[in-house]
């Protein structure tokens, strides 16, 4: 028993989550469309070959994500990405299966921030919390957090699903794992939040994310909108990887890793960061990402543009060279 007092989260008051509104509404989700203005920046089409010989080769392609990309509208083109094969393992932090979640089960999702802090209630709605009754059951079958979701949309039938990436995933037997940190979702504020059960399916999605990392040999790590756990969770797994595969006579040195942001980097970021008296030092996609992780033989990419331009065009694309590949 801790000698220290805390809140008691069963004090907190959900209200219903039609009384928060939605800045994002299901019918304001991207169509599959060709992007007006595609990106275009250095590197660009040799990451495209880099996806296109890494699924040709059967390895895997990673998607490692924020939810700001699900925020923005861009489920159908991340969905269709799972359900083409060029995806083969996506991942993300909390917020993903929360906005995932919402927007299949009410058609909505964000909320205004500012808003809600004031009155003491951002973040705080019944039909969210119900995800952690999932996750509490995810535990009891042993399942990943990820996992859980995607099951749980599909067998509910939620009105929303087919924006739903977690089941996407769940329906292609793609593994959606995601990395949560106590305290940083709004669902850990619910009173009916689990600590042991989010913490062990979490970590069984760790331990999946690290399976699929042993096998990143010839593949691809896509890193889009995640500044820290993104990098962080993928230098831990990849430690593990490379110990297991040592012990076996094998290495991980040969993969593409690219990182999609907004911070500006320098033309030659492949050099490495500047030094610990620079803040840009402590951006951790740059070091950890472009620079350290693939010395021993990869190759990395940093684009910096909106993710709804990247997005789409990556989709197009792919998909263009699926048609191309079909047509000959």
């Amino acid at each position: 028993m801790s000698r220290y007092s805390q809140l008691d989260p069963t004090q907190v008051r959900l209200l219903p989550v039609e009384r928060r509104g939605h800045q994002l509404l299901a019918q304001a989700v991207w169509p599959l469309e060709p992007p007006k203005q595609p990106f275009q920046a250095p590197g660009w089409s040799e990451l495209v070959q880099a996806i296109l010989q890494a699924r040709a080769e059967n390895r895997p392609v990673v998607l490692m994500m924020g939810g700001h990309p699900i925020k923005l509208g861009l489920s159908r083109f991340l969905i269709d990405l799972v359900r083409r094969g060029w995806i083969t393992h996506v991942a993300g932090n909390g917020s993903v299966l929360i906005h995932d979640f919402e927007l299949a089960l009410v058609g909505g999702t964000s909320e205004d921030v500012a808003r809600w802090i004031a009155q003491g209630q951002f973040g705080l709605w019944e039909q969210t919390s119900r995800l952690n009754q999932i996750i509490r059951q995810g535990a009891r079958r042993g399942e990943g957090l990820g996992e859980a979701v995607g099951r749980s949309v599909l067998e509910q039938r939620l009105p929303h699903a087919e924006l739903s990436l977690a089941a996407a995933c769940y329906q292609h037997g793609i593994p959606l794992t995601c990395h949560v940190s106590i305290g940083s979702d709004i669902i850990h504020a619910h009173p009916n939040c689990c600590g042991r059960a989010l913490g062990e399916c979490s970590y069984r999605d760790f331990l999946i994310f690290a399976h699929t990392v042993r096998h990143l040999e010839g593949g691809v790590y896509l890193n889009l909108g995640t500044a820290v756990t993104g990098p962080e969770v993928f230098l831990k797994a990849l430690s593990m990887a490379r110990n297991i595969a040592a012990q076996e006579g094998q290495h991980i040195r040969h993969f593409t890793t690219a990182v999609f942001d907004l911070v500006p980097v320098p033309q030659q970021y492949r050099q490495g960061p500047p030094g610990k008296e620079h803040p840009l030092y402590y951006y951790r996609p740059w070091k950890t990402l472009l620079v350290r992780t693939v010395s021993g033989g990869g190759q990395s990419f940093y684009f910096c543009g909106d993710h709804r331009q990247t997005v789409p065009t990556l989709w197009w694309q792919l998909g263009a060279q699926e048609q191309n590949h079909q047509a000959a």
